[in-house]
């Protein structure tokens, strides 16, 4: 028997997934994306005769949510897994950061420095409950217990070019769980991760084709402009081109696009939450440009945080020898980033590698690819759980899943599929199936909140 009606609004992985859920549980399903396709943040384009990601992806070892979703869709022979190697650009110099050898290594702290950061890592990766540290910020608590020489060199730097502004209001418990998931990915010191042969694209392709076959309706360039409540109940929805009605209605789009929604209450969601964007540079280069798949920049002065060699995890033949160089940058919208297009973007981030890499060449380039999106990810400042919204609000009927759920967690594949799995349970969709992993996405909004405001 056909269960009652289930429309989701926003075709990113929460939308994807929740659709995936709710069909597979026999629910009738409908998915509203407001552009021309579904996949959001997902999405890939053509370079080297194999398809990319507009945005660097790979998945962790511990991700029981995507590695579930994955065997469900039988692409679990698509996954490939190898060895990757991080560094950090400091002082004008690149430094390896993979274990205690490199760290030993690195001149711009001192011994007691490397110690201090090594032994406060460890305990907020490992032994520190986050849900205690929300109302500590991140840089405080480095500078008073993992060193100030390493703090300056290192965990300063990667902040201020992530948060910019925000960077001195990052809570702890946002780094603990990037910490946690880092710590979890290595196994003897090496760190693993996973990759789509093929790209992420080998996955939206396989969910349209499977939600297609159970009967979802994936609807494209269909913006919700208007809600249709009675007696503080959502009854139906207007897009653009159609009116849907009947059953429960679930939205995922960035909260920041909630005022384009008319009739949406002002008490539904948001609640003040901010967005990053984020440029992505891609270079087609033909040579290498280092040794290394993770770069951070920790100096001063580079438009970019983050140097992403892509194939130094997925080898160059996989796009005709070609080697993929990700230039990485979050941004805040009142930075004049926000403002620039494409040209611009690559004026700014292309002559800087030189200061790096003093081989580097401009004629090693063979295309240059640039992507940009204003809501990449949410600003987390201190007792941002506070501004997380429930996901069942006040209109009956009416839910919500999106990139502010994600807390104190990172925006990932994994953390998506987790969200819409807490958001289908409310819903009434059975999801205790779905494995839970080292997430800590989907621990804010759904019934209880796990963090208890300290002064």
């Amino acid at each position: 028997m056909t269960k009652e009606k289930i429309t989701i609004i926003g075709g990113g992985m929460t939308g994807l997934s929740a659709a995936y859920l709710a069909a597979k549980d026999g629910f009738e399903v409908t998915l509203l994306e407001g552009s021309s396709k579904v996949g959001g943040l997902l999405n890939t384009f053509e370079i080297g005769g194999n398809q990319l990601e507009h945005y660097y992806h790979h998945f962790f070892t511990q991700d029981a949510e995507f590695h579930w979703l994955l065997k469900e869709l039988n692409l679990m022979d698509k996954v490939v897994y190898h060895k990757t190697t991080m560094g950090v650009f400091r002082n004008g110099k690149i430094y390896n950061f993979n274990g205690i050898v490199d760290l030993l290594k690195f001149r711009p702290a001192n011994l007691w420095d490397k110690f201090l950061w090594g032994l406060s890592t460890l305990y907020l990766g490992k032994m520190v409950k986050w849900e205690d540290k929300e109302h500590i910020a991140t840089l405080d608590w480095f500078y008073k217990y993992s060193g100030k020489g390493m703090t300056d060199a290192l965990w300063k730097p990667m902040l201020d070019i992530k948060f910019g502004p925000y960077a001195d209001k990052v809570p702890l418990s946002w780094m603990i769980g990037r910490l946690a998931q880092r710590l979890n990915s290595r196994s003897g010191g090496d760190e693993r991760l996973a990759y789509i042969k093929g790209s992420w694209k080998v996955l939206l392709d396989k969910m349209v084709e499977e939600l297609t076959a159970m009967g979802v309706k994936i609807k494209v360039n269909e913006p919700v402009e208007e809600l249709i409540i009675q007696d503080n109940e959502l009854k139906g929805i207007k897009t653009s081109k159609n009116k849907y009605s009947g059953g429960k209605y679930l939205i995922t789009i960035p909260s920041v696009y909630f005022d384009k929604v008319k009739n949406l209450p002002q008490s539904f969601g948001g609640n003040g939450v901010q967005y990053f964007g984020a440029v992505c540079t891609i270079l087609e280069l033909k040579k290498k440009f280092s040794d290394i798949y993770w770069m951070n920049v920790a100096d001063e002065g580079y438009p970019f945080g983050g140097i992403i060699e892509h194939t130094n995890m997925i080898p160059k033949e996989e796009y005709n020898g070609s080697h993929i160089l990700y230039l990485s940058r979050y941004f805040a919208m009142s930075e004049d980033l926000a403002g620039m297009d494409a040209q611009q973007i690559k004026e700014r981030m292309i002559p800087p590698l030189k200061r790096i890499n003093p081989e580097f060449s401009e004629d090693w380039i063979k295309d240059v690819h640039v992507f940009k999106t204003n809501t990449a990810a949410t600003v987390c400042d201190l007792y941002f759980s506070e501004k997380v919204p429930q996901s069942k609000t006040e209109l009956k009927n009416l839910f919500v899943a999106n990139m502010a759920h994600i807390y104190p967690d990172e925006r990932s594949t994994n953390n998506s599929i987790r969200v819409a799995a807490e958001a289908c349970g409310l819903m009434g969709v059975k999801t205790g199936h779905v494995p839970y992993g080292a997430s800590l996405s989907g621990k804010i909004g759904f019934g209880n909140n796990p963090f208890e405001k300290v002064s």
